[in-house]
């Protein structure tokens, strides 16, 4: 056994897990494989303070449900003792017996490192153990993750990203995913992965947002081990890996945190503040201090044991605010009258506390959709304390520009330009998710507007505003390379499609913005400060064409010129801060992305003829429904 010299629950544990303090729960809760008084075993440890009697049962007793008692640990309200004979690889759960309501449920354990693979729902007892080879990464990652690199995020669904036909279309495990992953994103540009929820959840449909293993790996495609080897490869490829992390909610599965003691323990017992109505969840109660331990707890596990980079926190408005999604007289006000929750926003400044206080090298992403002030800036300022927001106003008018008619959108110009009134605001990331390619929204690409060689040249164009703009960028996986259909987490992406020339164009063109956007510091090193960013012309709403600077922290410039009409413009003006010679960096029109071949043959000479406000001026030929990036050549 791993772990035989493990100390056992002590009274300070106990102390800091009451006060809401204990951030390393895992270390002594669930079920650790130790050796007592020279007989190897298991200890197990839960929270059930309004329980009569806890049992164990598993394979190890034939699921006998009474014959393994645990027993309270003072008025603390947890349940431990020592299983002799009870090995690693035997699945468990516990047999709770409330003092309430004659309740008895089986349920698995909260701080369980592994469970069966579902549908069964057992706990496993296990302890991981991986040696490590991302020493590199590790000691590197500081300035990977930092606010001035260049952050270019994959999003992936692991059940979805490559399926095995031939074996009735089964996921790939993670250690198959483990060289293709890190292979393709590497390939492909990308900086970091961000998983899709891969803790444990029974129902794969809500993929990984229902979750009831917050200290559990889904067994889906693995064993723990498993995951660990695929986080280790991608690291040793130099690519960060990001968790989605659901503190928000959790579903109602019998199984699970759901009453779990009898009592509305994890949640809410008011509906008005336990229940939530989109989700049909469970909301936890941030005011409790067990529960914020618990949680607490659950975020360092995966820092600590799983080496992630970062934590993105899904669902974050639904928690800052009491009346999310409910009517009038469906939600409680708080102690002020108001619909802040306040135990919430306590608890995510806790948790970004404790975040940045044991790793100030990664970094939290907050998903919130509202106006909430200071989001992104620092607890001692007043803020949320996230390292990062997700920009969705910007995803909702991009996408809803880009729906239109390129005859329309001169009356939506400010679609384009609205962003950088606020873009300073916050630390952002510039998101197209999954979120924007399922429920029938369809794929990026046939959201676009017009024929096929229009749609393909709009998200191009799409992609390099994405890339253009200041913030971190996020891709969900798929779209790198257009694909048609709807995400369907049941099927493999369509991988076949980029044998044909217009998405294997889109899939160079994404790898070439991920490759320009690592090499010039002009288009990251200042994402989050307005000194990075300078429009030359955002009015031109007539010809819907915009252009703007993006600079680095010496001042170097990146210029990039976008026209949003299939129409195309020769001799098109644009004032710039230097003459000379001013390189064409990447064009979206290039016959290599499936684009019609126009552009400026490599390069433009600046003249001296004055326009917007500047001395100098290039004269550019702009190609239907593209971007252009330039820099000037200095010697």
């Amino acid at each position: 056994m791993k772990n035989k010299e493990q100390q056992l629950l002590t009274d300070q544990d106990v102390y800091l897990f009451n006060e809401g303090n204990h951030v390393r729960l895992y270390q002594k809760f669930g079920a650790h494989p130790v050796t007592v008084g020279g007989v190897e075993g298991t200890h197990f440890a839960v929270w059930a303070p309004n329980a009569s009697l806890v049992y164990v049962m598993g394979d190890f007793n034939g699921w006998n449900k009474n014959s393994h008692p645990l027993k309270q640990r003072g008025q603390s309200g947890i349940w431990e003792g020592f299983i002799p004979g009870v090995k690693e690889g035997q699945s468990y759960k516990y047999n709770i017996v409330s003092r309430y309501n004659d309740f008895r449920a089986e349920k698995a354990d909260p701080l369980a490192f592994a469970a069966e693979v579902a549908p069964k729902t057992a706990s496993i007892v296990c302890d991981p153990v991986h040696d490590w080879g991302d020493e590199d990464w590790m000691s590197a990652r500081a300035a990977k993750n930092s606010l001035k690199s260049p952050v270019s995020i994959y999003e992936v669904h692991l059940g979805s990203w490559m399926r095995v036909p031939e074996e009735n279309n089964r996921s790939l495990t993670y250690r198959e995913l483990a060289p293709k992953l890190a292979g393709y994103a590497s390939a492909m540009g990308f900086t970091h992965i961000e998983l899709m929820p891969i803790t444990e959840h029974p129902f794969y449909g809500s993929w990984g947002y229902q979750t009831t293993g917050y200290f559990s790996p889904t067994s889906r495609y693995g064993s723990p081990e498993d995951l660990m080897f695929m986080i280790d490869e991608l690291h040793k490829a130099g690519i960060g890996v990001i968790l989605d992390w659901v503190p928000a909610h959790f579903p109602t599965d019998m199984h699970g945190l759901e009453y779990f003691d009898g009592t509305h323990l994890y949640e809410h017992a008011d509906p008005r503040q336990g229940f939530h109505p989109d989700w049909k969840s469970s909301i936890f109660n941030f005011g409790r201090n067990e529960v914020k331990s618990f949680l607490l707890s659950s975020a360092m596990f995966w820092l600590d044991k799983y080496h992630a980079d970062g934590l993105r926190v899904d669902a974050v408005a639904s928690m800052l605010y009491l009346d999310y999604s409910r009517k009038a007289g469906e939600w409680v006000p708080n102690k002020h009258g108001g619909n802040e929750n306040l135990e919430a926003i306590a608890f995510v400044k806790q948790f970004n506390h404790v975040v940045y206080e044991n790793y100030p090298d990664v970094q939290t992403f907050a998903e919130e959709s509202t106006s909430w002030p200071m989001v992104s800036r620092p607890t001692y300022l007043g803020g949320l304390g996230f390292g990062l927001k997700w920009d969705m106003g910007w995803m909702h008018d991009t996408l809803k520009y880009f729906a239109k008619d390129p005859v329309h959108r001169k009356y939506h110009h400010n679609s384009l330009t609205f962003r950088m009134l606020y873009a300073w605001g916050e630390n952002f990331v510039l998101p197209l998710s999954h979120d924007e390619v399922v429920h029938g929204k369809g794929s990026l690409l046939s959201k676009m507007a017009g024929d096929d060689w229009q749609k393909f040249a709009n998200l191009r164009l799409l992609y390099g505003v994405m890339f253009s703009q200041p913030g971190q960028k996020l891709l969900f996986m798929g779209g790198e390379f257009a694909q048609w259909k709807e995400w369907n987490h049941e099927a493999s992406l369509d991988w076949d499609v980029t044998e044909h020339r217009p998405h294997k164009g889109m899939q160079q063109w994404v790898k070439d913005l991920n490759m320009l956007y690592r090499m010039e510091p002009a288009l990251y090193e200042l994402n989050c400060s307005p000194a990075g960013f300078e429009w030359i012309d955002a009015n031109d709403s007539e010809q819907s064409v915009t252009a703007f600077l993006r600079r680095d922290s010496a001042g170097r410039p990146v210029l990039a010129v976008c026209n949003f009409t299939p129409l195309p413009r020769a001799g098109y003006r644009v004032g710039v801060p230097e003459g000379g010679s001013w390189k064409e960096l990447l064009n979206s029109d290039a016959p290599a992305y499936w684009g019609s071949g126009m552009g400026n043959l490599g390069g433009v000479e600046a003249q001296p003829v004055a326009a917007h406000g500047r001395p100098q001026s290039l004269s550019i030929t702009l190609p239907p429904l593209s971007i252009l990036f330039f820099k000037p050549v200095r010697s």
